[in-house]
């Protein structure tokens, strides 16, 4: 369905705008596209299909800028009380439910290379300490979080697969990271790092690290969603 989005930017000059020409124009869903720089807030309006303001904001990012709140002067987190005072700010839900559904994704992609780097190492390297195999397991983790988020963005997006992974790429380390070390923590404070793949304590221990995980990063996803417009996976 063809639909027609505006929204607010950081961009500020002609050379912003071309900078953001290869990324808009190489996007299979827009049609057409503009930026407005003439007032104090600077927008980009694109037409096109099936085009949603969480896509222009990928798009955007690719290419070093951002969809940010009209009323937005910095992008720095406010204090947690000043969040808490504003009125239904935690409260959306469709917001909540895009968060879940981006940090499920992030989960699903970081869970198929932690715990599949954890069962390799423990059974082909179990010589190896903990503390190595925990950081193997995290950066296998981002990894295969990064291969999934690429595929979901050529598939679900239609971007091409180079705008696909340099999306992926630039998408929120924080939220990927604080997932991965909470999974391991977890997984370790239950097991000690000494249960092997092959005992029910190993497996038993998945599902609550992967709760731990999901758990963690999810109110940051939604804060970023929300304040920013800005998804992470």
């Amino acid at each position: 369905m063809l639909k027609t989005i505006t929204l607010p930017t950081n961009l500020h000059c002609n050379a912003c705008v071309e900078k953001i020409k290869p990324v808009m124009n190489n996007a299979p869903r827009i049609k057409e596209w503009s930026v407005d720089l003439s007032g104090s807030t600077k927008t980009i309006t694109v037409s096109g299909e099936d085009i949603t303001e969480e896509m222009i904001d990928m798009l955007l990012h690719q290419a070093g800028y951002a969809v940010i709140p009209t009323n937005s002067n910095s992008s720095a987190l406010p204090p947690i009380g000043h969040l808490q005072q504003s009125s239904g700010f935690w409260s959306d839900r469709e917001k909540w439910k895009r968060a879940i559904f981006n940090t499920l994704n992030c989960l699903i992609g970081c869970s198929i290379g932690d715990f599949g780097a954890l069962l390799y190492l423990q059974w082909k390297h179990p010589h190896i300490g903990m503390g190595l195999q925990m950081l193997i397991a995290i950066l296998a983790g981002l990894c295969t979080s990064i291969l999934l988020e690429t595929v979901i963005l050529r598939v679900r997006e239609k971007f091409d697969w180079k705008s696909a992974f340099g999306t992926a790429m630039s998408m929120s380390f924080i939220s990927m990271i604080t997932m991965e070390i909470a999974m391991n923590l977890t997984d370790f404070m239950i097991t000690g790092g000494k249960a092997a793949f092959n005992t029910p304590a190993y497996w038993l221990a998945f599902l609550p690290a992967a709760l731990a995980g999901f758990i963690t990063p999810l109110p940051y996803n939604y804060y970023k969603l929300k304040k920013y417009n800005r998804a992470c996976h």
